[in-house]
């Protein structure tokens, strides 16, 4: 009795007939329609998933730089009061493991006027010159220009309040607060003029649209807070230990003060981007796993053209086992291309992102992208091989576990009535 020869699994004869089927055309009873409609569908969903991780990564890290760069890590605070001593808390502080400078502040609001009589409300903070130079976010962007080193006569603004104001550097602005002396009718109104000496860009619209910096003492003298500070403004090595220290640095600062890190500021913020990250990946993948029916589809249209050929192979002695990789090496091929093809684009998406929305916006005239609206001034893509890597898993782990079902089917074809009719 002759012995049965089993051959090895994925073998080259199975690769060469899966190839055939899938280029074969409609006539030759193929699917090439069908093939390319589910190659494409699976490419652009794999795209739009990768292209939208990149934006939500982009947009969180964006978020995350300018609120820490421009603001404290950790602010210590003394709850309606002014604190006294701040140059010895500002030394007791800085004994704290992982603390990297502390600079006291003055903060107040007022309204400042420009040249043209343009008026805007303006939140005015207090600081010593090398202490504001230690934020990166104000002094190194590549949107600042003018001299920092000549804050100390003058004062700094950010980018849309000088537009908003419509003054320059070299102009001159006057700072209305109420400062002045105490009467019966309240505080006297106090107007302070100041050359623009340095104008900032944080990269966040809201911060630019209303920040200005003057010397610590000089806004001591404007807010009537000579001798005190309103709160202290801690920087860490690591902005991520901001919730580890915070009670450590309220402690060490002294009984009766408070510490809040930037996550109290915009954790409720930050744990919306975190929701709206999850149900946004979820209807993504409902989208990749839509594409990847179109597998199914094509494939049991391909099934049932090639009744007879799935006939003839049994009876030349193919197994079950056979038919089944050739018809799973159809659909999970396409998927396979598709989802390679879907990450090249979404990659290249993700890395010239400004020169794309460049292009958007000569072709649109311009306007297509408002800061005051969004709140930045450019969209962000942020590339990490864990979301190429999880969008990539998620196509292919759709596309070949769906295609299984077809090519299970077309393995369990009767051979004897594939070739009845024919």
């Amino acid at each position: 009795m002759a012995s049965v020869k089993h051959t090895r699994p994925f073998a080259g004869f199975e690769w060469m007939i899966a190839w055939r089927y899938i280029r074969a055309k409609r006539a030759e009873g193929g699917v090439s329609v069908m093939t390319w409609i589910s190659l494409i569908g699976v490419t652009l969903a794999v795209f739009a998933l990768i292209a939208t991780l990149a934006v939500r990564s982009g947009f969180r890290a964006e978020f995350i730089d300018t609120i820490v760069g421009a603001n404290a890590h950790v602010s210590v605070v003394a709850p309606r009061e002014v604190i006294t001593d701040y140059a010895e808390m500002a030394e007791r502080i800085l004994t704290v493991e992982g603390v990297e400078s502390v600079a006291p502040l003055i903060r107040g609001q007022s309204m400042a006027e420009g040249n043209s009589g343009l008026i805007a409300l303006a939140d005015i903070y207090g600081v010593h010159l090398d202490d504001l130079k230690t934020s990166d976010a104000i002094v190194d962007s590549d949107l600042t220009y003018g001299d920092i080193d000549a804050l100390p006569v003058g004062i700094a603004l950010g980018s849309a309040l000088a537009a908003n104001l419509g003054v320059t550097l070299g102009d001159r602005v006057i700072i209305t607060t109420r400062g002045g002396a105490a009467s019966p009718m309240g505080r006297s109104v106090r107007r302070n003029a100041y050359d623009v000496v340095f104008i900032f860009s944080t990269g966040r619209f809201q911060i630019d649209e209303v920040r200005a910096y003057l010397p610590f003492e000089e806004a001591q003298l404007v807010f009537n807070r000579d001798g005190v500070a309103d709160e202290l403004e801690v920087r860490l090595e690591d902005i991520n230990q901001s919730e580890a220290l915070k009670q450590t640095i309220a402690n060490v600062a002294g009984p009766g003060l408070w510490a809040y890190s930037w996550q109290d500021r915009v954790g409720r913020f930050l744990r919306a981007l975190t929701i709206e990250d999850n149900v946004m990946f979820i209807i993504l993948s409902i989208l990749v796993l839509v594409a990847s029916m179109n597998i199914i589809s094509g494939l049991i249209m391909l099934v049932k053209n090639k009744g007879r050929d799935v006939g003839i192979l049994r009876t030349m002695g193919l197994t079950e086992g056979s038919i089944l990789r050739i018809f799973f090496i159809c659909g999970a091929g396409i998927g396979t291309l598709g989802t390679l093809f879907g990450v090249v684009l979404g990659c290249l998406f993700a890395i010239y992102i400004d020169q794309i929305f460049s292009l958007v916006n000569y072709v649109a005239g311009g306007g297509v992208w408002d800061p005051s609206i969004r709140g930045i001034y450019n969209v962000p893509a942020e590339l990490h091989l864990s979301d190429v890597v999880k969008a990539m898993s998620l196509s292919l782990g759709l596309s070949w576990i769906i295609t299984i079902f077809p090519a299970r089917r077309a393995a369990r074809m009767n051979p004897v009535e594939a070739l009845r009719y024919e």
